[in-house]
């Protein structure tokens, strides 16, 4: 990796760089088992932003650093500095609302590479991503119900979409932990593998996704996107332009040229 594929953050404990159309964003706090603050999640959506307007990059990853975790939650260190009157609590809200909202936003394909510790606030990150890879010494959990906090209705909702409401509830309900095969079995992740072959795995993945259409990557998640939303919610329209500009696309040009040819077709995603 070049030092020019790195981009320039606010904090050193994020990590976010560019190679072979693949963004990585790396939750860079090891000692802390990656827990996240404040200046990390204000980096959050930094970095989507940037992946999203750079047309080079066709699959983004998000990860942790180190061999321990992935995410571990919020960095409860930092609380009382940061989350010590309204208006600094204000201020949190808006930074992960924001770093959220542009992860769930975000257009192209989000993989969450998981290693170690997936826990309360990581769930939440690893459930904004399209595809989970997990090693298979990953641990999952919310202990939201040992700590006396709320859960939002949307975060609660697309873990109960992927999972299952009688799932969701005994995640909630006994804030136990879940090894990477039960995380599997019931939907919350989508491939397990050794830990010596996640990085592996992720990167066949990321192959596979970049050499695809871009344009049908996005409408696909698009439509994926509304059909998890209630009827009366759906933006059909949308979809309709989406899939009319695959067909009108270049690619869908190069892509029947490079069957017909017999070779690999090679997309520009317009």
């Amino acid at each position: 990796m070049k030092d020019a594929d790195a981009m320039q953050l606010k904090t050193d404990k994020m990590i976010a760089r560019k190679e072979d159309g693949v963004g990585w964003l790396i939750f860079n706090s090891p000692a802390r088992r990656n827990a996240v603050s404040l200046a990390m999640w204000e980096a959050v959506g930094e970095v989507m932003e940037d992946f999203a307007a750079d047309d080079d990059i066709r699959v983004a990853v998000m990860a942790g650093a180190g061999d321990k975790a992935f995410v571990s939650g919020a960095d409860i260190s930092e609380f009382a500095e940061n989350r010590n009157s309204a208006a600094s609590e204000e201020r949190y809200k808006a930074a992960t609302a924001s770093a959220h909202q542009a992860m769930t936003k975000f257009q192209k394909p989000l993989l969450a590479m998981i290693q170690g510790y997936c826990i309360g606030g990581g769930v939440a990150v690893a459930l904004a991503a399209d595809i989970r890879i997990a090693s298979d010494d990953s641990q999952f959990g919310v202990p939201a119900a040992r700590l006396g906090l709320g859960y939002n209705y949307a975060g609660l909702k697309t873990l109960t979409s992927l999972v299952g409401p009688s799932m969701a509830k005994e995640i909630f309900f006994t804030a136990r932990r879940f090894n990477a095969q039960e995380a599997l079995a019931m939907g919350l992740i989508n491939r397990v593998v050794p830990r010596d072959q996640l990085e592996a795995m992720v990167a066949e993945y990321t192959g596979m996704i970049a050499e695809n259409a871009p344009l049908t990557i996005r409408a696909a998640k698009a439509t994926v996107g509304e059909v998890l939303k209630d009827p009366e919610m759906r933006n059909m329209d949308r979809l309709d332009q989406m899939i009319t500009a695959c067909f009108d696309s270049e690619d869908f040009t190069e892509g029947r040229t490079a069957f017909m040819e017999k070779r690999k077709p090679n997309f520009k995603g317009r």
